[in-house]
């Protein structure tokens, strides 16, 4: 599963040599459903794909009686040790889904993210970069729940009911994450994959999830995004920040310092080899939690949203710091000392900060035509919601569903799309309308030309393909420096109203069902008319409460004008949940 390797790579009992990892030409643009299932293929291939497929899962990869997963908007996560035949089959749904798409090439990532090491995961990616369709998850979680005997027919259904061809050459990329179990697991995905022949595989190796996305974009551009690999990916980072930064004048109060909160996984790995030329560069990184101690435990963007304080080995009481996730596709920006001097900078701060920038330096250069927005989630705090509509004006300021995948469909609306949950995962999107509106303006003289050009730049920074902890990072710190801007001026953009997220632990999160985004509760009945009455008590008040996609628990939100009250308030909905809907365990206190 090395990078770049040549040698024959063991799968179960086939073997694929260096010209079956290499990299196909990306078919075109048209879907290969419309073909007929051939029933077996030419000499009968195809039958003998499914049947390898269901002989290698019974023997190498079997579910046995192991509990039924859905995959949801993190695709399928639980305890390490019971995912191997899920991983297995998903290396089969990537292969069906690339046949689809006549051979693009599909993603597999292997990560559990922000998860403590004991688990791991499994997500999908679309050629571009984007998320498993929605429609698709039903396929996944249908394969997956399948029975070790029906196998071969989960196999042949989603095949018909999607006229497969089999015969298509198929093309798998596996990209996997730093805890212990996800060589195993990623070796899982290739034998699935590899089952399914004729199928190419391509292993990242080591990878953040982002950079399996860039690389998959830049493979279905044709290079047109990037070079589709980990070395170009640190290169147009590397080349993109420069550039940019270089388009404005020498900063007076900005400092080019931050701490790197790594959470001990693949992000310290990514960042290890390039600490040294961002330095002469003239942007000093310092690293932490590269691995020392276990992956996501009292460090990470999670950690230090959630608990709101430093994580373990940092120190920001003279210089800014950032948390990363396991997987790198979260960043949490913080500064201050221990206790009250404490203070964090979250993903609804990122996102406003890019907003800010951008309309800088329209303003600047006097360019009109293009409108920027911003998609939260209901868990962007209320302060920063009323910024937003007074900056961008309340049409541009849009709330989706929790999950990335929301978002970036509501972005795709947008001139501009910077999409951002509070928990540092985001990104922006550029329209082809920006993009020809950027480029016509650029050729323009005096400020409005090197204005256009200065966005231009700021997009090339950008990994428009999914959230991204390290290019939002760059991106954060050349907008401070060509803002001239500490952290001081940024987290006084607005005041936040206090807020706590608390898990509750319940028998059956399937018992809660939500709509309105996710901040009105249809299920239990009556359970939001008595949120509604504890809510209208307490000024600035809000609060709601929506499933875990990944695990069972109610996740409760609350804020309010006072942090007495919010306190008060918390209690009482966790109270009313942990009642209503059979809490398990010791009831949170909400503190």
């Amino acid at each position: 599963l090395g990078v770049g390797s040549s040698s024959p790579a063991r799968l179960g009992k086939q073997f694929l040599t260096a010209p079956a990892i290499s990299a196909v030409a990306m078919g075109g643009a048209e879907s290969c459903t419309s073909r007929v299932y051939r029933g077996g293929g030419a000499g009968g291939s195809s039958e003998d794909a499914v049947l390898n497929a269901k002989a290698l899962g019974l023997v190498a990869y079997p579910k046995k009686d192991q509990k039924d997963m859905g995959y949801g908007t993190a695709g399928f996560r639980a305890a390490d040790d019971g995912l191997d035949h899920i991983l297995f089959r998903m290396g089969i749904l990537a292969a069906l889904r690339s046949k689809v798409l006549c051979g693009k090439a599909v993603g597999v990532m292997v990560t559990a993210s922000h998860n403590p090491e004991r688990d791991n995961g499994v997500k999908l990616v679309e050629p571009m970069g984007e998320m498993l369709p929605i429609e698709w998850e039903a396929h996944a979680t249908m394969l997956a729940n399948a029975p070790d005997n029906a196998l071969a027919t989960a196999i042949l259904q989603i095949v018909s009911a999607l006229h497969i061809d089999l015969d298509v050459a198929g093309e798998v990329w596996i990209g996997r994450d730093t805890r212990a179990s996800s060589a195993r697991l990623a070796l899982a995905v290739c034998d699935g994959a590899g089952a399914m022949q004729p199928t190419n595989i391509r292993s990242l190796g080591l990878t953040t999830t982002p950079q399996l996305h860039y690389a998959l974009r830049c493979n279905a551009t044709a290079g047109a995004y990037g070079k589709p690999s980990l070395l170009g990916y640190a290169n147009k980072m590397f080349d993109s920040y420069c550039a940019l930064v270089k388009s404005g004048p020498a900063p007076k109060n900005y400092k080019a310092k931050v701490v790197v909160d790594c959470a001990n996984g693949i992000g310290a790995i990514a960042l290890s080899t390039e600490v040294q030329r961002f330095k002469d560069a003239g942007l000093e990184m310092e690293l932490r939690n590269q691995g020392e101690g276990p992956l996501n435990d009292g460090c990470g963007a999670d950690f230090v949203k959630l608990k709101q304080c430093q994580p373990q080995g940092v120190d920001t009481t003279s210089v800014k710091g950032v948390s990363l996730d396991g997987d790198a596709d979260r960043s949490m920006y913080f500064f201050g000392g221990a206790g009250a001097g404490f203070r964090m900078l979250d993903g609804d701060r990122q996102a406003l900060l890019f907003a800010h920038f951008m309309a800088t330096v329209m303003k600047a250069g006097g360019l009109e035509g293009i409108q920027v927005g911003i998609v939260q989630t209901a868990y962007a705090n209320g302060g920063s919601t009323v910024y937003a509509q007074k900056m961008l004006g309340k049409e541009y300021v849009l709330c989706a569903k929790t999950g990335v995948k929301h978002c970036h469909h509501a972005a795709l609306a947008l001139d501009v799309g910077i999409y951002f949950e509070a928990n540092g995962h985001g990104t922006i999107l550029f329209s082809d309308t920006f993009v020809k509106w950027a480029r016509n303006n650029s050729k323009k003289s005096g400020a409005a030309g090197k204005a256009a050009e200065q966005l231009l730049l700021f997009r090339e920074l950008i990994n428009e393909a999914v959230g991204d902890a390290i290019s939002n990072m760059l991106a954060v710190e050349a907008c401070l420096q060509l803002l001239d801007w500490s952290c001081t001026e940024w987290f006084a953009m607005y005041e936040d109203l206090p807020n706590r997220q608390i898990k509750v632990v319940v028998a059956d999160r399937s018992a809660f069902e939500t709509t309105n985004a996710e901040r009105t509760c249809l299920k239990p009945e009556g359970l939001q008319a008595e949120i509604d009455k504890l809510v209208s008590a307490v000024p600035s008040g809000r609060a709601f409460v929506r499933p875990s996609g990944t695990e069972d628990v109610v996740r409760v939100y609350v804020e309010a004008a006072t942090l007495e009250a919010m306190l008060k308030l918390g209690q009482s909905v966790v109270d009313l949940v942990y009642e209503r809907a059979g809490g398990v365990g010791a009831k949170p206190v909400v503190a």
